[in-house]
């Protein structure tokens, strides 16, 4: 069942949406070469705690770290490691979800370490982001849930990308995951039609080569490329207004 937001529960939404956008913004210089996942993990925690707030993914169904830190092929929930440091031309996600007032903002952003990385890395970033936009232009009372990941599709296939199917964007407040699951590539069925009040993520993950990807054995988290190729992935937390959108992870 898809949760409507009362006011009440809206304004503490846009509370816990604006700390995980500022908390996004302050992790940004941090981002560089030389720096671990588990040194971002730990000035994010550090940050948060500082704020009087939680991180939603601490403890999550065994998850270990505060963020997720997803390098290059790794396309999602990658677990912030002492050894895994950062080098110029890495691209990088950090996916933050702080628990604000019980209500939980969730935003994450590719960066490139050093501001340069090879032109067709560059391009996936970037045309990455601009499907994450895309979609959200779709939001508005009447449209369908399937209207986001048709208008990505049709951003991204053309170009060769390949779309993670695996993964969506879900309903998002007092649960870490809600309905609806948002796709991100075109459904082959009417979704739920949209309305004011409702709460969810758009987050597009997209791969420089196949949709597959393979999760990791070992530790039960690391999502990967089946081909080893590159991943992006941008995520905001999207309010539906009486008139459109409001975007609540956004400083």
């Amino acid at each position: 069942m898809i949760y409507i937001k009362n006011k009440s529960e809206i304004e503490k939404m846009r509370k816990a949406g604006k700390f995980a956008a500022e908390l996004l913004v302050y992790l940004e210089p941090f981002v560089k070469s030389g720096v671990s996942t588990l040194e971002l993990n730990d000035i994010a925690e550090t940050f948060t705690k500082k704020n009087g707030h939680r991180s939603a993914p601490l403890g999550y169904k065994g998850f270990p770290k505060s963020i997720c830190t997803s390098i290059n092929q790794v396309v999602c929930h990658g677990i912030p490691k002492k050894e895994d440091v950062l080098q110029d031309g890495d691209i990088v996600n950090l996916d933050v979800s702080p628990i604000v007032d019980g209500y939980i903002g969730d935003t994450s952003k590719t960066f490139i370490v050093g501001g340069k990385t090879s032109p067709e890395a560059e391009k996936l970033v970037a045309d990455t982001e601009k499907a994450m936009w895309i979609g959200i232009e779709q939001i508005k009372p009447g449209n369908r849930i399937d209207d986001i990941g048709n208008a990505i599709d049709d951003f991204l296939t053309p170009m060769g990308y390949g779309i993670v199917r695996d993964l969506m964007g879900h309903g998002v407040g007092r649960n870490f995951h809600e309905e609806p699951q948002v796709p991100h590539f075109r459904s082959p069925r009417k979704l739920a039609k949209m309305e004011t009040g409702m709460i969810f993520t758009v987050e597009p993950m997209v791969n420089l080569g196949t949709w597959e990807v393979n999760f990791d054995r070992s530790d039960k988290w690391t999502v990967r490329t089946k081909d080893g190729k590159l991943s992006a992935q941008f995520e905001h937390t999207i309010l539906v207004t009486d008139k459109g959108y409001e975007i609540l992870t956004k400083v």
